[in-house]
């Protein structure tokens, strides 16, 4: 299992809702822990998901949110 953290520009329930969501649907995603006031996203996954594909995943919703999204 490997772990990956993000930096999303998260503001509100919605958006850390929306990033759960987002991430929980990739396939070897196994956990995902949002941080609000950190603007932080802690993911376990297995290592065939590589951590660019998540990043792409998220800079797709931060792209149409208006939100800055980088690996920690």
């Amino acid at each position: 299992m490997v772990q990956t953290k993000f930096n999303a520009g998260m503001t509100c329930g919605g958006c850390s809702g929306a990033v759960e969501r987002i991430l929980n649907k990739v396939d070897g995603v196994t956990n995902v822990v949002t941080d609000l006031e950190a603007k932080t996203v802690v993911v376990d996954h297995e290592e065939s998901v590589k951590p660019e594909f998540l990043l792409e995943k998220l800079l797709k919703w931060g792209n149409a949110s208006g939100k800055e999204v980088s690996l920690a």
